[in-house]
């Protein structure tokens, strides 16, 4: 009997995490990954904030919260092993008012629940040992929080799909999906056509259109959002020791700006979240007439914007006045100063968006016609990636 022809599309950390685990437990498969690109982790995982989340924020039973806590305890290893960059700075989650108490109380039984290590609560003074310059009434301490090279991570998934006698196909944009004779037929936008005998489509930033493209509706329907950072300039760096969060407001679709040590020892600060024009628009100048007209005819879109258009004006002018946008990260660290910061390279989140105007919370992976689709993969999927492929491999394609 011939090898099996398993194809993944997209070579983002999901796309191929998933690759390295059929090449790990589907025998003697021919597995090829189609990327667009001239690069893998081009997109999203080459854009992100580089936090090995420890699944505090989920909401327990969810895929979110069982694929995180199942993939940082596949990640930390395997970062051992291969020798990325891998820290345990740790997070604190600070309260800055009264109100703000209920919703860490919720926060920490969610950690708790979903059995998130060594969560613990803090006081102003306590709070200040591990962040000296913080500020807050109190805090929740996630201490396995960590911070890691993603772009490594992806690199190393890759180098092992190669070595497992896969290959990696660069500059390959899918451009038509089809069937014919218990084929599946994937053509480039070049005309090349390649056979396949099963697919898996992980196309981020392109996730909706790749499942319309392989006959499922098109909903939920991806909005890209651009998240603006600046950066703590080099001899400021000792503001900030690890990662600061606020406490999440329900009532808006996104955290808001907060404090991301990275691994090259730089602090990043944001982001804010403001409508990209493009889908791949990384700078305030991408634009694409198509990828906005289809944005603002989408109805979840218009739905979303009427709910949330005041947060939308606010994200707005975080993004055109730094000194509004420092003044939001100041309620945290109030010795930083517009002078202590310089801007630093944006990330677009595909942010998944139902027709009714609810953002699409939890991971989305759906099946049609033997085809396996990841619909909806943001944060932490960087940090569930080997979870994500198990679950994608060993119970979803399993059953198709």
């Amino acid at each position: 009997m011939a090898p099996t022809r398993v194809a993944v599309v997209g070579a983002g950390i999901v796309g191929l995490a998933i690759a390295r685990r059929l090449a790990q437990v589907v025998p003697g498969a021919q597995i090829t990954v189609l990327e667009k690109e001239a690069r893998v982790g081009a997109h999203q995982t080459g854009h992100n904030s580089g936090v090995a989340h420890a699944g505090v924020y989920y909401t327990p039973g969810s895929l979110k919260a069982k694929l995180c806590r199942r993939g940082v305890q596949l990640l930390q290893p395997f970062c051992a092993e291969r020798g990325i960059a891998y820290d345990e700075c740790g997070k604190l989650i600070v309260a800055l008012n009264g109100p703000e108490l209920e919703r860490l109380d919720e926060i920490e039984r969610r950690g708790k629940a979903n059995g998130v290590p060594g969560l613990k609560r803090l006081d102003r003074n306590q709070m200040r040992e591990i962040e000296p310059y913080v500020e807050g009434i109190c805090a929740l301490h996630s201490p396995h929080t960590a911070i890691v090279d993603f772009p490594e991570v992806t690199l190393a998934y890759a180098e092992e799909v190669e070595k497992a006698g896969g290959s990696v196909r660069l500059g390959f944009e899918v451009a038509a999906i089809s069937r014919r004779s218990g084929e599946i037929r994937v053509q480039s936008k070049t005309g090349e056509q390649l056979a396949f005998d099963r697919l898996l489509v992980c196309g981020g930033l392109q996730s909706d259109r790749l499942a319309k493209l392989a006959g499922e509706d098109r909903e939920p329907l991806i909005i890209p959002f651009r998240g603006e950072y600046y950066r703590l300039v080099a001899d400021r760096r000792e503001l900030v020791r690890g990662l600061i969060y606020p406490v999440p407001d329900p009532a808006y679709p996104f955290l808001g700006v907060h404090f991301t040590r990275r691994v090259d020892g730089g602090v990043d600060i944001g982001p804010n979240a403001v409508l990209a024009f493009a889908r791949e628009g990384y700078l305030r100048t991408d634009f694409s007439l198509a990828d906005l007209a289809e944005t603002l005819m989408s109805p979840g879109f218009r739905k979303l914007a009427r709910r949330h258009w005041k947060m939308g004006a606010r994200e707005m002018w975080g993004s055109f006045s730094r000194r509004a946008f420092v003044a939001e990260a100041r309620k945290y660290v109030p010795q930083m100063t517009v002078a202590d910061v310089e801007p630093a390279p944006a990330g677009v989140r595909a942010q998944a968006i139902d027709r009714d105007g609810s953002l699409v919370d939890d991971f989305r992976i759906t099946q049609v016609d033997g085809i396996v689709l990841v619909r909806n993969a943001p944060s932490p999927a960087a940090t569930s990636s080997m979870a994500i492929a198990e679950y994608v491999v060993d119970e979803v394609y399993a059953k198709v």
